[in-house]
């Protein structure tokens, strides 16, 4: 019998109120929540590693997982999923999350509005502070041969090619196949006053990560820009803290605890003078409204072998000297490329105001697409074309920004786009198949010319080619295949441009420096034969190729011979008798190429 229902409301007109039913034990049951919420609150934290900032929006995310898991908990605890009575409780207890969500729901918003370029586009505009300079009066000028010492001739790509190579010398140590080069977070620095690119190693896997972690990483890689001389750098210490590690020793981890309100940008390996390493990461700060308009205030220097931590403010970094007396002239990447051109970009873009950014466009320029780095005194400085964003087919002009101080020239030049010139450069060699480098912005004796290398498939350098900026069409090329001469390029380069009559005046008289010798390849009027009994043999695959390393008779150097280019030290064995031809300069405990192919090529005798 269905229950009589008798409305003693007035009007007869309905007036249900949900019942707050509380469950049983539903102290205790609020409390299993918080700590729920307490528990992904702590374990969100060591993997999000959320910074205790407004600006953030990982901090915003952060806390609504918190009051998520909170809310998740009411819920099941009290089953309100399957007894819908308990539902007015779980909308009573969740009233406080609920309240503290919409609050900083309100913030971010309200961020995103006071951050929005409609309203604050001259701010943006004002992040970074251009100056104008004359080209050919104030750009460092090329006028003298040896002046291309400090110059990067191969890019990062080969780069790594190169220092994936290096990683043959961990064979000796029990180490190979065990670690690889770390492309992510290389930098190119301004080392002994070359241009070196650095790259930090990496595990190759979690497991070998496991093997491996109480060692650390063993090193790193420097690779010499101009001369290609790759060195894989052994510390006996070991890397602790890195991007490649886990847990405690992981590089945002440990910032992250040392400073839980900083905003963190990009991290960057450098090396110092002495060579001991260090991680370079930017502290970041919202310079436009709550949210927007990102700007370097200062950085983090770890110290990755002991994990040492210590934070400079840009004043001090500017000054090249810390408040604590160290010199720290030698970091070079405060601020990472994609952040300056950003910078710039707004700049270029909102200068005179926000609807003139997208109506009449006048003076809105951005950057090309690709940027490098060139080396000016004992800074490196970032480079890229500027172009009208109407066109996109020549350059206004260039900028370059120092990535330490942030101090940027404007240099007004009109010619041909990098992307221009390097099909400029492809066109001479279109026969063969090889691709030009992004271009380096030089000035020959005030005239504005593109520099690149000329790269097979396999990233080798195969010549040089040159590009005036102004007539791009004027492109030359070093004239040998297999030797790509930098001083041959100057020359025909030298005589491109007279014939037109632009006449520029370089000292040709001084020494550019030996281009390093590939692996495989030791200098041909330094070799020598020699014979022994192998007494220690061991192999390394560097970038798909094996690689073997021999010892004769005891003496403690390592010959190493590729197996692609010599078939037959795939058969050698500890005790047999063979001849290789080698550099004849191999000292105690050195690593030297053995014979090419081309000179003499290994082989047993027999006993």
């Amino acid at each position: 019998m269905e229950p009589i229902k008798v409305d003693f409301s007035k009007n007869g007109k309905s007036n249900t109120k949900s019942v707050y039913i509380p469950p049983e034990k539903s102290a205790l049951k609020i409390l299993i929540s918080v700590a729920v919420a307490a528990v992904v609150a702590a374990v969100a934290y060591y993997f999000m590693l959320p910074p205790m900032n407004l600006k953030s929006t990982t901090f915003y995310a952060y806390i609504g997982l918190v009051l998520a898991s909170f809310v998740a908990s009411v819920v099941v605890t009290s089953k309100a999923f399957v007894k819908t009575e308990f539902i007015p409780y779980v909308k009573r207890v969740s009233v406080a999350p609920v309240i503290l969500a919409g609050a900083l729901a309100l913030v971010l918003a309200g961020g995103y509005v006071s951050s929005a370029a409609l309203f604050r586009a001259k701010a943006y505009a004002r992040i970074i502070n251009v100056e104008e300079g004359d080209f050919a009066q104030s750009f460092s000028a090329i006028d003298n041969i040896e002046d291309f010492n400090k110059l990067p001739l191969i890019d990062a790509n080969a780069a790594e090619r190169l220092a994936d190579k290096t990683l043959g010398d961990l064979a000796l140590v029990g180490k190979e196949s065990q670690f690889e080069v770390s492309n992510l977070y290389s930098t190119q620095i301004n080392y002994k006053n070359r241009p070196y690119r650095v790259f930090p190693l990496q595990y190759g896997d979690i497991f070998k990560w496991f093997k491996n972690r109480a060692d650390g990483l063993p090193g790193y890689v420097t690779v010499n820009m101009n001369t290609q001389q790759a060195d894989l750098i052994q510390l006996p210490e070991g890397i602790k803290i890195s991007t490649a590690e886990h847990f405690s020793r992981y590089l945002g981890r440990v910032l992250r605890f040392a400073y839980p309100t900083y905003l963190f940008g990009t991290s960057s390996f450098e090396i110092d003078e002495d060579g001991t390493p260090y991680w370079i990461t930017e502290h970041i700060d919202k310079t436009v409204g709550l949210l927007g308009g990102d700007d370097v205030i200062g950085i983090t220097m770890v110290n990755a072998v002991t994990g040492e931590i210590k934070y400079y403010t840009m004043e001090e970094v500017r000054a090249g000297t810390g408040n604590d007396g160290n010199n720290i002239e030698w970091i070079d990447q405060v601020y990472n490329a994609n952040l300056l051109v950003t910078q710039y970009n707004y700049f270029g873009r909102y200068a005179g105001g926000f609807i003139n950014a997208f109506i009449g466009q006048t003076g809105v320029k951005m950057t090309t697409t690709g940027s490098n780095y060139i080396a000016i005194g004992d800074d490196v400085y970032l480079y890229t074309g500027v172009t009208s964003v109407t066109s996109d087919e020549s350059i206004l002009g260039f900028i370059i920004i120092n990535q330490r101080t942030k101090e940027a020239y404007f240099y007004t030049a009109s010619g041909a786009t990098e992307l221009a010139a390097q099909n400029s450069a492809q066109g001479i060699v279109s026969d063969k198949g090889w691709n030009a480098t992004f271009p380096i912005l030089i000035n020959l004796d005030g005239e504005a010319t593109y520099l690149m290398s000329l790269k097979d498939a396999t990233d080798v350098i195969k010549s040089y080619a040159m590009v005036n900026v102004n007539q791009f069409s004027d492109a030359v090329r070093s004239p040998n295949d297999d030797n790509p001469d930098l001083r041959a390029c100057l020359q025909a380069y030298i005589s491109k441009l007279a014939a037109r009559g632009v006449i520029i005046d370089i000292d040709m008289s001084g020494k550019i420096d030996d281009v390093a010798a590939a692996p495989e390849t030791p200098p041909a009027a330094q070799t020598a034969r020699i014979t022994g009994t192998i007494t220690d043999m061991r192999s390394a695959v560097i970038s798909g190729n094996t690689y073997y390393y021999i010892e004769l008779d005891g003496n403690g150097v390592y010959y190493y011979v590729s197996a692609e280019l010599s078939s037959a030290v795939v058969i050698f064995n500890v005790g047999d008798r063979v001849t290789l031809t080698v550099a004849d300069s191999a000292a105690d405990g050195s690593i030297i190429p053995a014979a090419d192919p081309a000179f003499a090529e290994a082989t047993t005798a027999a006993q």
